[in-house]
C-alpha cells in the first residue's frame, strides 16, 4: 500500500511540473521579419527538455513599429495566459522611440530595445559595444566583427545565429557589459534615444537564463 501511495504522489507530482507555462509565458512582438526572430526563437530551442513547454516563449514577427504595443496587448487579451509580455525593436530611424518605450513601460509591457541596432548586442558578445551613427555602419561593421569570431558571413536571416553567438561568444560577458552600459548611461540619460550604444535585450535573456538555471536541475532531480 506503502509503495502504490508512494508513486501516486510521485505521478502527481511530476504532473504539477509538467503544467504549460509554469515558468513563464513569454509573448515577444516585433517589428522585423527574421533577424530578432531567429534570434529569440534560436534561444527558445536551446531549453533543456525538462523545461521545454514550462518555460513557453511566443514571438510574433512583422509588426509596424507603432503597433507593437497594440499588437501585444490584442494578442495577451486573447491569451491570458501569456503573463511576461516584451517588444523588441531598434533604435534605427524610428522617431518616437522613446515615446513608445515609455508609453510600453506604463502599460507594463516589457522592452528590449538597441541603439542603432541589434548588432550592437551581438557585439557584446565578443567584445565591448561600439558606437555608430546609423544602424547600416552598424550591422556592416558587426559583420567583420561575426566573421573574425565564427568563420561565417553574417546574414541577418540566419536561423542560427543564436547557436552561433552562444557557442563562438560569450553570453555571461555579454550580459555584464550591457548591463554596465546601461546602467552608467542611467546615471546623466533620461532618454533611450540618447543611449548609444546600448541595448536592453540583455534584461529578457538574463531573465529567461536565470530562469532555467533556477530550475533545471531541481526538475532533473525530482
Amino acid at each position: 500500500m506503502a509503495k502504490k501511495d508512494h508513486c501516486g504522489n510521485r505521478t502527481q507530482r511530476m504532473n504539477r511540473l509538467k503544467r504549460i507555462g509554469d515558468l513563464g509565458h513569454y509573448l515577444i512582438v516585433t517589428d522585423t521579419k527574421e533577424t530578432e526572430g531567429n534570434y529569440i526563437n534560436g534561444l527558445k530551442n536551446t531549453l533543456p527538455k525538462s523545461l521545454q513547454g514550462r518555460l513557453v516563449i511566443k514571438v510574433i514577427e512583422d509588426q509596424r513599429t507603432q503597433d507593437l504595443i497594440k499588437v501585444c496587448k490584442e494578442k495577451a487579451a486573447l491569451n491570458s495566459q501569456y503573463a511576461k509580455l516584451w517588444i523588441m525593436f531598434d533604435r534605427d530611424e524610428v522617431k518616437d522611440f522613446d515615446d513608445i518605450i515609455n508609453n510600453a513601460n506604463r502599460q507594463e509591457i516589457n522592452v528590449a530595445w538597441s541603439n542603432c541596432c541589434l548588432e550592437v548586442w551581438f557585439e557584446a558578445y565578443f567584445q565591448n559595444m561600439t558606437h555608430y551613427d546609423t544602424s547600416e555602419q552598424c550591422w556592416k561593421q558587426f559583420a567583420k566583427i561575426f566573421k573574425k569570431n565564427t568563420g561565417k558571413e553574417y546574414k541577418k536571416a540566419d536561423t542560427d545565429i543564436y547557436n552561433l553567438l552562444k557557442t563562438r561568444g560569450n553570453e555571461e560577458k555579454a550580459i555584464e557589459i550591457a548591463r554596465k552600459r546601461h546602467n552608467e548611461f542611467k546615471k546623466h540619460v533620461n532618454k533611450a534615444s540618447e543611449m548609444n550604444p546600448c541595448s536592453t535585450v540583455y534584461l529578457l535573456v538574463d531573465e529567461i537564463q536565470k530562469t532555467i538555471k533556477a530550475n533545471e536541475s531541481r526538475y532533473f532531480h525530482v
